[in-house]
């Protein structure tokens, strides 16, 4: 049924057990209490009887007959002290089939006699031994039928049902309303706001504002809060990298058309006598190239067609000078010094243009933080191997990164180590290195600068294991 698997349901149906099993629990107790009443109340009219004897020693057979049937016993004996004794009494119909002494009982032995009353169904004679009231004497002894009180219990004990069911439904109809109110209505519109929310998760005005006054639906009101929040500034931000790769795509594609013909210009100042025209020219020329194809590559990422590298083997001394000496025509008139530590002759298995990419940008950001702060710095460039791996590492003496850069440091547009900056370098970096089955990562950044480690694994890697 669709109303017991609600949670308002289950809950109605728990309460009317709870509430049952508290009455028979109860139950069981009282019927025993109702027990031992009506039989010290025999007694105690039987006592009454036997006093009649004590005005009159000769009492009318018919007068005699009248007190027992009053008090519905067959028999009274009053011992009033150990020698003298008073009776009242008429013919017992059977022998005595049970004796229950109510002087001292327990509370476990009043409960098993209880039960063993209500389930005799046979009418059999009973003696029940009692303290006289008042100090009347030292014990009063009657004799009686047992199904009387057989009756009188199932009949105190039918009344006691009646009232526990009616209980048990008064109490689980408030409980109902109750949780209803206070829990399931909330929850209610809690799914209300979450229903709303996946029909447009970009409109900030569909985000659940926690209002519940209990604590525990409150802290689930914040959390989701705090996830919508979340999840619709991230919608918000990948709607925005989206249009911003479409707008890359298009200046890229222009802008590799205008380095293009750029490109011939330079290849035409290699022919000029010129001897300083004549070192700078292929410098220029290897720079342009290397804009064209960053912007063929920026076009093959907006179309999630990042090509994998192109492994070869190279001279690590070679591709690190070639890297500084750019920089160093860069950081001319500054107190930057860029050097190499790199053993002559070591190799190293890559993509020549991406790596030129990821040690270029590393040696960027580390001549652009020293010339930040305006004095005296260095940046070094280290190479070295394992059986495993090859090691390169650029570290410099500027300041560190800023804590924002730490935090979000390989994250497009969140880990800028400059004011600025747009974050992409490192990012772009660390997913070059990634395609070579590699890791970059941040070794050190303190106030006595900052070393970034290249790890290149030395086992080949397939060309599909190139793909980010």
């Amino acid at each position: 049924m669709p109303f017991l698997n609600s949670l308002s349901g289950r809950f109605l149906v728990l309460t009317v057990i709870f509430v049952m099993l508290a009455e028979i629990l109860i139950f069981v107790p009282s019927v025993a209490r109702y027990r031992e009443d009506y039989l010290l109340a025999r007694l105690e009219r039987a006592q009454i009887a036997s006093l009649a004897l004590l005005a009159d020693d000769a009492l009318d057979a018919d007068l005699e007959k009248e007190l027992l049937n009053n008090a519905g016993v067959f028999n009274v004996v009053l011992r009033r002290d150990e020698m003298r004794q008073l009776m009242l009494s008429s013919p017992i119909p059977a022998p005595v089939a049970a004796t229950y002494d109510l002087r001292d009982p327990s509370v476990l032995a009043l409960i098993g006699d209880a039960l063993r009353s209500i389930l005799e169904k046979e009418d059999t004679i009973i003696r029940v031994i009692g303290a006289p009231t008042q100090d009347a004497g030292l014990l009063i002894e009657v004799t009686m039928e047992s199904q009387p009180l057989r009756r009188a219990m199932l009949d105190f004990g039918e009344r006691i049902l009646v009232l526990s069911a009616m209980i048990s439904a008064v109490t689980a109809a408030l409980l109902f309303l109750a949780v209803r109110r206070i829990l399931v209505a909330p929850i209610r519109k809690v799914v209300r706001h979450m229903q709303s929310y996946a029909d447009a998760p970009e409109d900030v005005r569909r985000i659940i504002e926690p209002n519940a006054s209990l604590t525990e639906l409150r802290a689930a009101e914040e959390a989701l809060q705090s996830m919508q929040q979340h999840l619709t500034a991230a919608l918000k931000q990948k709607d925005r990298l989206a249009q911003l790769g479409g707008a890359v795509a298009k200046v890229s594609h222009d802008l590799r058309n205008i380095l293009t013909s750029a490109q011939l210009f330079a290849d035409s100042m290699e022919r000029s006598d010129d001897p300083r025209i004549q070192r700078i020219a292929p410098k220029l020329v290897g720079s342009i190239s290397r804009a064209v194809n960053l912007c063929e590559a920026t076009l093959a990422f907006g179309r999630a067609e990042e090509p994998p590298p192109s492994l070869t083997r190279v001279t690590v001394s070679g591709l690190v000078e070639d890297v500084l000496e750019g920089e160093r025509l860069a950081a001319e008139g500054h107190l930057c010094d860029l050097r190499a530590e790199v053993p002559p002759g070591l190799m190293l298995r890559c993509d020549p243009e991406q790596m030129y990419r990821v040690i270029g940008n590393l040696v960027r950001n580390a001549r652009q933080a020293i010339i930040a702060t305006g004095a005296a710095g260095a940046v070094t460039v280290r190479a070295a191997e394992t059986e495993e791996a090859w090691f390169l590492s650029v570290e410099d003496t500027g300041p560190g990164l800023p804590a924002k850069a730490r935090d979000n440091l390989f994250t497009p547009f969140q880990g800028g180590a400059r004011k600025g900056g747009a974050g992409l370098g490192l990012a772009i970096a660390s997913e070059l290195v990634r395609g070579h089955g590699g890791r970059l990562d941040l070794t050190r950044s303190d106030d006595r600068g900052t070393v970034f480690t290249i790890r290149l694994p030395k086992t080949e890697i397939s060309e599909n294991s190139g793909r980010p």
